[in-house]
């Protein structure tokens, strides 16, 4: 199984949580991507990633303003930092004895538990379970770029999975979940405009 370990949890909820990974780590996780969090007895998290944040210190501030910086200093800065990357992820999911729930999950994972990328195999098995159900979460969400988060994450899709039909059929089921909220859906299909 193609697993890559992209963090730690810093603190979750309900429906969702902050992971932190090192600079280091930050060329596997990127905005839309699905994300899984084990929790042993057979049960893991599922959830996309909706943003990344890094926090500046004290070094970074005080490199900035001294003008230019050179690349060992900008090297150096990337490969010890201290401050973590941060990524906020939407609970969408979760697996329980093997069956996968588009539900939020029933509780959290805890701080320190590790966040993997989904191999494509957990992203297919993830995306085909029911019929777009976790994409409400997605749409209640506050404070994300729904439209960016949604186009970014079915390119991922499209990408990994070769899946042209799955596109399709999401679109239309945002579409349809939409239809009453057209500013919303304006946002979504601007967005899904320059993946499609």
């Amino acid at each position: 199984m193609d697993t890559i370990q992209i963090g730690h949890i810093l603190r979750a909820g309900a429906t969702g949580f902050v992971a932190g990974c090192s600079v280091s780590q930050l060329e596997a996780p990127a905005l839309g991507a699905l994300v899984r969090a084990p929790l042993g007895d057979r049960y893991q998290v599922f959830g996309l990633i909706t943003g990344i944040h890094i926090d500046d210190d004290g070094l970074v501030r005080q490199l900035v303003t001294a003008g230019e910086v050179s690349p060992e200093v900008m090297h150096d800065n990337r490969e010890r930092r201290i401050v973590p990357v941060e990524m906020s992820v939407l609970a969408v999911g979760y697996e329980m004895e093997g069956r996968i729930f588009h539900l939020l999950p029933p509780r959290p994972p805890l701080s320190l538990d590790v966040i993997y990328l989904c191999s494509d195999g957990e992203l297919v098995k993830f995306t085909s379970a029911g019929r777009f159900g976790y994409f409400r979460h997605i749409l209640q969400a506050k404070d994300i770029p729904i439209g960016e988060v949604l186009a970014a994450h079915i390119l991922d899709v499209r990408q990994k999975t070769k899946n042209e039909r799955w596109g399709e059929e999401a679109t239309r089921e945002l579409i349809t979940l939409l239809r009453d909220d057209y500013p919303t859906l304006m946002s979504v299909l601007g967005a899904l405009g320059e993946v499609v």
